[in-house]
């Protein structure tokens, strides 16, 4: 015992030999870039499907493909990081992500771009959870909030700047750009890693020990997470449990999911350590951060999408209308990684789930007239409170956990947020399908012959169209085609208002639930070594 109590002391001390700042920067380059590809995409489809022959409903797999993977890997980076390094690990997976961005702008086909995103989700699912783990071990607890917040710029700035920037590149070059871009910075994110970045002598320790591969764990969880994926993408497509193959996934993913948790809390070394949700503050951190993803992801889908079905905006001008909220999140950043240091971080997290709550409430009012400025501020508004939450949630986690747990911790909060984005984007393309037919059956049953507003509203778009040349058949016809259209175009925007009620009704009643949450003291140092 007299000869350990030096080797535990000189661990707790140990830093990285370089700046934490330096360092904060090295490792973000890359995590930018693999954020930016889960939505830089997205408005590159059309353009994929038609440059490679295929329909815009395969080409969504070019999504797909890279969730299903970075899903995947992400649980897995913890373990697969006290195994093989994480340094080593933290290099390989730039490396990976570097090579497949560069195959993935040579693909010739859709087939090899599909299995190039694959790759590519594979490199981009261990960074994130590395990058959390390397920045936990090098800030000092009292400084780590604002080394979060470094992180968090890019984390939750880089999904609002992928549409406008993905539609910038796709219009003035090519879409094979959006993955070219990698290249040179995963190279220079090689070349500085392996110059600045050291693993800590705890790390060390655990890989000269080893452990036993949990292969059955690995198997359960890869194919309940890539199931799962595969449902909540396909499931409004396909009509969900009325298809059989969405309902056979189902029982598959929730099958899967369910024997590798009693798997997981059993086995000696389990591939992804679950225990560690036994701290309430942990289990907490995790279910705010779902949420996160849940809002974040849902309106980076939801706007863009409104934007262009109802106001006609260009793929360019949608991107435009969420990047100044991506701008604000950067700038607050460093605030509040300052506040989360001298004040309650539960309190920080309230008051970010209640900004965003009254934003996306405030959302309500969009009518078909709204101008840019209006939705524009909406956004900023909305991610003023985004910005507010993940900083904060993130030091929380790792308050109470021992210090060598930190690379098993950051792959269940990544995941977390990944799949708490895959249900919201589910959820939001769903409701927004279902609440579209609901208020148009509303609509049209207020339409007849005795109502005379309509009456009044045919008669006058048919005098219109004949005063424009059409004869009168032609003319009835026309006048009641364009009352269909208002009239779907009104149940749409119904929808996108039921969308917005309920984003900020379930942001709004987690509030109360911060604080369950142990009160840390900010800037404290962690609670367990």
């Amino acid at each position: 015992m007299s000869e350990a109590a030096p080797v535990n002391q000189h661990e707790a001390m140990w830093q990285q030999p370089h700046s934490p700042w330096l360092i904060a920067i090295v490792v973000t380059m890359a995590t930018f870039m693999e954020v930016l590809d889960t939505s830089v995409a997205n408005v590159a489809l059309p353009h994929i499907a038609g440059n490679l022959g295929a329909g815009v409903d395969e080409s969504t797999w070019v999504l797909t493909s890279y969730l299903m993977s970075n899903a995947v890997v992400l649980p897995l980076s913890g373990w697969l990081s006290g195994r093989f390094g994480r340094k080593r690990f933290y290099m390989s997976c730039v490396a990976l992500f570097t090579l497949s961005s560069l195959l993935c702008g040579l693909a010739p086909s859709l087939g090899w771009l599909v299995f190039f995103r694959i790759l590519q989700g594979a490199g981009g699912g261990g960074l994130q959870p590395s990058e959390q783990a390397i920045l936990a071990d090098t800030f000092t607890p009292a400084k780590r909030g604002m080394g979060f917040a470094v992180y968090g710029m890019a984390v939750v700035a880089a999904p609002a700047l992928g549409p406008t920037l993905g539609g910038w590149i796709t219009d003035n070059f090519t879409w094979r750009w959006i993955f070219f871009i990698n290249v040179p910075v995963g190279i220079l994110s090689l070349l500085l890693t392996s110059r600045l970045i050291a693993d800590p002598p705890y790390l060390k320790k655990q890989n000269r020990v080893g452990a036993k591969i949990d292969y059955l764990g690995f198997g359960l969880i890869a194919l309940g997470l890539g199931m799962m994926q595969i449902v909540l993408d396909k499931g409004q497509r396909a009509d969900w449990f009325q298809t059989p193959y969405i309902r056979v996934f189902t029982f598959i993913f929730v099958t899967a999911l369910i024997l590798a948790v009693i798997w997981e809390f059993r086995v000696k070394d389990p591939i992804v350590d679950l225990r560690l949700l036994k701290d309430r503050t942990f289990l907490t951190a995790n279910v705010m951060l779902f949420m996160v993803g849940f809002v974040m992801y849902s309106s980076t889908v939801l706007l863009p999408q409104y934007a262009q079905e109802l106001m006609a905006y260009t793929a360019e001008r949608a991107g435009m209308l969420i990047s100044p909220g991506g701008v604000a999140i950067m700038l607050l950043m460093p605030l509040i990684g300052f506040l989360v240091t001298h004040y309650d971080a539960r309190k920080l997290i309230a008051f970010g789930f209640l900004m965003i709550g009254l934003a996306t409430l405030n959302m309500m009012r969009f009518n078909l007239q709204v101008d840019f400025r209006t939705m524009m501020w909406a956004r900023v508004f909305q991610a003023s409170g985004i910005a507010f939450l993940f900083v904060p949630i993130n030091t929380a986690a790792y308050a109470y956990l021992p210090r060598e747990k930190n690379n098993a911790a950051s792959g269940l909060i990544n995941l977390s947020r990944n799949i708490g984005g895959s249900v919201g984007i589910s959820f939001v393309t769903t409701m927004l399908a279902r609440r579209a037919q609901v208020h148009q059956s509303v609509l049209i049953s207020h339409l007849s012959v005795y109502d005379g507003h309509f009456i009044g509203t045919v008669r006058s778009l048919t005098h219109h169209f004949i005063a424009s040349g059409a004869d009168v058949v032609m003319a009835t016809r026309q006048a009641y085609g364009v009352v269909g259209e208002m009239v779907a175009r009104q149940s749409s925007l119904l929808a996108y208002i039921d969308n917005f009620w309920l984003l900020g009704m379930s942001a709004l009643v987690l509030v109360p639930f911060v604080f369950i949450m142990k009160k840390a003291k900010p800037g404290g140092p962690v609670a367990v070594h």
